[in-house]
């Protein structure tokens, strides 16, 4: 049986009719989607051609299809991380810089999803390791000063050679997918897809030197905490732990944790152009 999971953004009014286009079309090529709980209840949905709702997120589907901006691209992305899934995602956010598709590309779009007509892209991440807590970044690991407390100051180590020690609001640690987020915000350099290694950025440096370092791959980076206080630490936007004053998290580069569905002939600098040339006009 082909079986596909679907994923949806908190708007359910604005993706309805094209879940229901996406069903109707998979019902005529002989796919099931699956909606999991949230999803069944968000969108109201029942059995029938093509659907299986209340269902358990399973890795051996052919492929993630996602009807959402970034954050829920990312949400798919971490649900089959490691299981070389596919998540080809259907661009309703407001940048949607992983979309597949965008909007005005649906019928075309839901077609190549069913068809297998696309490429894959094979997506890095950042292993980050604390007090025993693991995770992985797709886009990046942040750490940040609470709100209302002094300036952080942060050093940080190579390959545990010490690179320097910044005062500041905190600091980024992102992917070459994640680098035109908060990494570009910041400042930070823009990576482009398929290069190998993670680039640092500081949040708000109290410096007149504090500069980005892009980073090798395999060297490995020690963050210590220097300030007085805990410091929040997020990972693709969601917060995950705290680092207590004298305590350091460990950084290191992994290859292949996310797929990406692409378009044939799909560009990394024209999706650049596209994407933030429309937000400066």
């Amino acid at each position: 049986m082909r079986e596909i999971t679907v994923f949806t953004h908190r708007r359910p009014d604005d993706t309805r009719a094209t879940l229901e286009l996406l069903a109707a079309r998979a019902a005529q090529e002989g796919v099931t989607l699956r909606l999991d709980e949230e999803e069944t209840r968000k969108h109201a949905m029942k059995t029938g051609p093509g659907v299986a709702v209340d269902q358990h997120v399973k890795d051996d589907v052919e492929l993630c299809v996602v009807l959402g901006g970034d954050g829920t691209i990312l949400r798919a992305l971490h649900s089959y991380a490691g299981t070389g899934v596919p998540v080809f995602a259907i661009n309703f956010g407001e940048i949607g810089f992983l979309a597949t598709v965008e909007l005005r590309e649906i019928d075309d779009g839901i077609r190549r999803a069913l068809t297998g007509d696309f490429e894959l892209l094979h997506l890095p991440g950042i292993v980050f390791d604390h007090a025993g807590n693991r995770q992985t970044a797709i886009n990046d690991v942040a750490i940040h000063r609470k709100v209302g407390e002094r300036v952080a100051e942060l050093a940080y180590a190579l390959d545990g050679e010490e690179a320097g020690s910044v005062r500041c609001d905190g600091l980024v640690v992102a992917t070459p997918a994640g680098s035109t987020g908060y990494n570009l915000a910041n400042g930070g350099p823009v990576m482009a897809w398929g290069v190998e290694g993670f680039v640092v950025s500081f949040i708000a440096p109290h410096s007149m030197t504090a500069r980005a370092l892009v980073v090798a791959p395999d060297d490995r980076m020690t963050i210590i905490n220097r300030s007085r206080e805990p410091l929040d630490v997020a990972v693709d936007g969601r917060p995950v732990a705290e680092i207590q004053a004298g305590e350091s998290i460990q950084a290191r580069f992994v290859r292949d944790v996310g797929t990406l569905a692409q378009l044939p002939g799909s560009s990394f600098y024209r999706r650049l152009r596209e994407k933030f040339g429309r937000l400066a006009s």
